[in-house]
């Protein structure tokens, strides 16, 4: 195994955390709670802990963060998701999840709230 491999994956997760425990550097959890209510990711995602969060249009995001891909296609890593979460269509054209018009930062809380959903 590659020593920096071994360092990534110590500096990505908390002590005791799950592979899938990513921390998202410069994320804000509470910051990308109240994205998810106010860009209306309710509308079309299951979203646990958010009020009236019971869309079905995209997959519920139930267990967000132990899976292992981001839209079938993607690892499930924090710069991929974030990735998806500015721009899904450049990712898989055509697909259901619209273009958001998310800024880098917004990204980034977005991601630290979806890596909580265990």
């Amino acid at each position: 195994m590659k020593w920096w491999f071994v360092l990534l994956a110590m500096v990505a997760l908390p002590a005791g955390a799950a592979p899938s425990g990513w921390i998202v550097t410069g994320g804000d959890v509470q910051r990308g709670r109240v994205l998810a209510q106010s860009m209306g990711c309710a509308n079309c995602h299951t979203i646990p802990g958010l009020p009236h969060a019971d869309g079905n249009v995209g997959p519920p995001l139930t267990r967000f963060a132990d899976r292992t891909f981001i839209a079938g296609v993607l690892r499930n890593e924090p710069a991929n998701l974030q990735h998806w979460l500015r721009h899904p269509q450049q990712i898989v054209p055509g697909n259901a999840m619209p273009e958001m018009g998310l800024d880098e930062q917004q990204a980034l809380d977005l991601a630290a709230f979806l890596y909580t959903l265990h």
